[in-house]
């Protein structure tokens, strides 16, 4: 893969549904629209300060396998198979169930479906995508590509039809009566964390990438420019055709704005942009997970035939099919939901970690990393606090990765892992 696919993968893993369909989750925890852009923007610098340590650690280490690579490299070999882990059996595989949902309930906005056809359309999304990576990188990357393309030219669509659309003062309610308070303001920086995830995925694949040490850099910061230009375009544009209020209170903020412009159809309009939107995102995040999962078996942490490569199309092609498995678990019993309240601290949670590893690695802190590592912190005591029973699961299904570790390190002595 080459800057343009890699930098498509960027902004195709990352701009997702959330953006179109739940800017509420975002935005609610703030009551005027300075705060609310005050929330994009420190979310979107906060995404390019992590995108920024990730680039340092993919130029150091251009290899297959992202982050677990640079746990492993930086920290300890546990700490990069605890990662491995977590990926695999909560957030990964989570986050993949989680959008093949969003992607199957849009379709039944234009094709009624029962809720088990909506779960069989989810798994049927997910097989598809697998299938088409399981065929090679170049077959995902092109997907990838193409989706990522069709999804900024809906944007653009968007936005234009807001400039020639839209009355020129659509609303005056510059505040409205809700939460305030830093509190709060930190609330809404960590939902828009949320939209912004995914950035860290492309190193998953810097062993395929072309010159990686210069493209996955470039990718991540291009990317992340992109996505966040993008996103304070469209809140913009959904102020200015809604009044705040409507913008605060709206679970599908994108479907009104566009009930405003168009009137029913729009509804139809945004289904579709929202299908996709979840196509392409789900595309990236299938194509990345395996990659880690196939560095991960390579250093013998993991079922050795998850670190093979298929013998023609040179693809991880059974972490591929793993990894489908599972996510069509989660989708077909309905414990994505709480695995997906799981992501943000686990993922997180590593993140501050890999923050760690790369001053390790350098002996010296620069802006990037300091900003980004406080954002962890702050992010991942918050949802402590916010839900500990929740928080205390995840972390507990976490440690439970250590004995398995130490079982297969004792398994897999040969391979020098300490």
């Amino acid at each position: 893969m080459g800057l343009v696919r890699t930098t498509a993968m960027v902004v195709g893993i990352i701009i997702g549904a959330s953006i179109f369909v739940q800017p509420s989750e975002v935005s609610r925890h703030v009551s005027t629209i300075p705060a609310m852009f005050a929330v994009w923007s420190a979310a979107g610098l906060m995404s390019i300060a992590g995108a920024l340590v990730s680039a340092s650690l993919a130029a150091a280490f251009p290899k297959t396998g992202g982050i677990y690579v640079y746990l492993r490299e930086t920290i300890s070999p546990a700490a990069g198979f605890l990662w491995g882990w977590a990926m695999f059996w909560i957030a990964h595989s989570g986050i993949i169930a989680a959008i093949s949902m969003v992607f199957a309930r849009y379709v039944a906005v234009i094709t009624p479906l029962s809720d088990t056809g909506i779960r069989v359309v989810a798994i049927a999304v997910i097989v598809v995508l697998s299938i088409i990576n399981y065929f090679g990188v170049r077959a995902g990357s092109t997907v990838q590509t193409a989706f990522t393309i069709a999804k900024l030219a809906a944007i653009a669509g968007i936005l234009i039809a807001v400039a020639v659309l839209a009355p020129p003062q659509a609303h005056s309610d510059a505040v409205v009566n809700g939460p305030h308070g830093a509190r709060e303001f930190i609330l809404a920086i960590s939902a828009g964390l949320f939209a912004f995830g995914g950035w860290h995925q492309v190193t998953y694949a810097a062993g395929e990438t072309h010159n990686p040490e210069k493209t996955v850099p470039r990718a991540l910061l291009i990317g992340m420019i992109i996505v966040t230009a993008a996103y304070l375009s469209l809140n913009a544009a959904y102020l200015h055709v809604l009044p705040l209020q409507t913008v605060l209170n709206s679970q599908h903020v994108a479907a009104d704005a566009a009930g405003v412009l168009v009137g029913n159809r729009g509804a139809i309009v945004v289904a579709v942009l929202v299908i996709v939107s979840a196509f392409g995102g789900l595309s990236g995040t299938v194509l990345a997970g395996p990659r880690v999962y196939y560095a991960v078996a390579q250093d013998g942490l993991a079922w050795p035939a998850m670190g093979a490569a298929h013998p023609r199309f040179q693809t991880p092609h059974i972490a591929i099919l793993a990894q489908m498995v599972v996510a069509s678990v989660l989708v077909a019993s309905g414990t994505y939901r709480t695995l997906f309240t799981r992501v943000v601290y686990t993922e997180f949670l590593f993140f501050a970690v890999m923050t760690i590893g790369l001053v390790r690695l350098r002996k010296r802190w620069d802006l990037a990393s300091i900003v980004f590592l406080i954002g962890c912190i702050v992010v991942v005591g918050n949802q402590f606090a916010a839900d500990i029973k929740e928080s205390s699961i995840g972390l507990l299904f976490v440690a439970a990765g250590w004995p398995v570790y130490l079982f297969l390190r004792k398994q897999n002595a040969h391979h020098r892992l300490s």
